[in-house]
């Protein structure tokens, strides 16, 4: 019970949280998604166990930074079963990456949370996370 490196073998359970951010249909490539995140150096895809059952991921990116001492950290994937939201959960899971991004030289940890996801920054915002309201994206599909 508790955080562990997530396995190929979890993708059922992590397409179905996936589902509940909002992303749906992802079996068709989501099994070569989470090998090649097993496998990047600079990826952690963790998810948390309950007896055995998968109830929530998240996936950090540690990106290191060229002009700055401290790396950065971004959470690019975070969810924990709507059926197990408030029990400390994702406390639990957040507090654990922040820890892994001190071990790996970061001095802070982003992340992208559509203005939509209420609950989400309320979230955030008691883990000590604060706004930082410039995001530019240029879609290549």
């Amino acid at each position: 019970m508790g955080i562990r490196k997530a396995d190929v073998k979890d993708w059922v359970e992590i397409g179905n949280l996936l589902e509940q951010l909002g992303y749906p249909d992802t079996e068709k490539f989501l099994k070569a998604k989470i090998e090649m995140l097993l496998e990047h150096p600079d990826e952690e895809l963790l998810v948390y166990e309950i007896d055995n059952d998968v109830i929530a991921l998240i996936s950090i990116h540690f990106i290191p930074q060229i002009a700055l001492e401290g790396d950065f950290a971004r959470i690019s994937y975070f969810c924990v079963d709507k059926n197990f939201t408030g029990k400390g959960i994702g406390s639990e899971i957040e507090e654990y990456c922040t820890h892994l991004a001190k071990l790996r030289n970061c001095d802070r940890i982003e992340v992208h949370c559509h203005s939509r996801r209420e609950k989400s920054h309320k979230f955030y915002n008691k883990q000590g996370y604060i706004e930082s309201p410039k995001y530019l994206i240029k879609m290549l599909k």
